[in-house]
């Protein structure tokens, strides 16, 4: 194993996963995003509310979503999932078509990423230590990933975030907020970028590539949305029965963590730079050591637990 992915993985195999929940059931956190879902091929597909976007657009896109989420929790719950959190991330969330979603009880949709969890406000409720899994459908690859389909950061200001000298993108950075509770990231769909990005980084995760980018950042080509949705079934299951057999392991860095982050312009950095803790080392980076997982965007852009009101 290279050493930038030794370092990476860190503690990930200190601990197992299934413990309580190989009794009561299996949980799983379903993370969504919208760049690498199914048939979504496009940027006015995917950020449809910029201006110029076509009503029709922007309305075919949020019915393939929808569609892409109705599969992929039917083929979690097929496949064993007693107990299933759909969270809409994308943009905040509120892209799902509320009245065609899939209805079963098992399942509880999230319609924003930050809600109200005893009576505190956090990012991801429900993502604690009953959850067994953590999958992110949808997902991009991290900022300036060539041969990507709309490569970016959480933020577009934001050109690189590592953690303990590793770069990575919201894979990784939702990963490690996972991991506060010991969960461990089991599956991730997307372009061939973001699969690829995930298997380097975070050992035995299950991919399911249904598109793949070229030369202009803003298209790309894929499987038929019928195709795609099978492959990521197919791709679930595996990553359920892996999980099940034991094989999965959460991401566990070494505490405290250092934080790096380059932006894209200096008065991004000098902003950054006056949140308590935060050091400026150049003119477009910022570091901050945490002590949490949880906690990390929380240093910068007060999102994980606990959040102010």
């Amino acid at each position: 194993m290279p050493p930038s992915r030794r370092k990476f993985l860190g503690a990930a195999a200190a601990s197992a996963v299934l413990t309580a929940q190989e009794k009561r059931g299996l949980k799983i956190f379903m993370h969504w995003d919208m760049e690498g879902s199914s048939g979504i091929f496009t940027r006015e597909q995917a950020w449809y509310w910029e201006n110029g976007v076509r009503e029709q657009v922007a309305a075919g896109a949020r019915e393939l979503f929808t569609a892409d989420v109705n599969s992929a929790s039917a083929a979690a719950l097929e496949a064993g999932v007693t107990e299933l959190i759909v969270c809409d991330t994308h943009h905040g969330g509120g892209n799902l078509l509320r009245e065609k979603l899939l209805q079963d009880r098992r399942i509880t949709y999230l319609y924003r990423s930050v809600g109200v969890e005893d009576g505190k406000r956090r990012w991801m409720p429900g993502l604690d230590q009953t959850v067994a899994g953590l999958m992110l459908p949808g997902h991009h690859a991290k900022a300036s990933t060539e041969r990507a389909f709309l490569p970016h950061a959480w933020n577009h200001e934001w050109l690189d975030f590592t953690i303990n000298g590793q770069s990575v993108g919201e894979i990784g950075i939702e990963t490690c907020y996972a991991g506060h509770w010991d969960v461990p990231l089991i599956f991730v769909q997307g372009d061939e970028a973001a699969c690829h990005e995930a298997r380097q980084q975070f050992l035995g995760v299950v991919t399911a590539a249904v598109k793949q980018g070229g030369a202009n950042p803003e298209l790309c080509a894929g499987l038929d949305p019928a195709s795609a949705h099978r492959e990521t079934a197919r791709r679930i299951t595996e990553a359920i029965e892996k999980l099940r057999a034991g094989m999965m392991r959460p991401y566990k860095p070494t505490l405290p963590m250092t934080i790096t982050l380059r932006m894209r312009t200096m008065d991004a950095a000098a902003k950054a730079a006056q949140r308590p803790g935060v050091l400026r080392l150049d003119d477009h980076t910022v570091e901050a050591r945490v002590g949490r997982q949880a906690d990390v965007v929380k240093w910068l852009l007060g999102t994980g637990l606990d959040m102010a009101p």
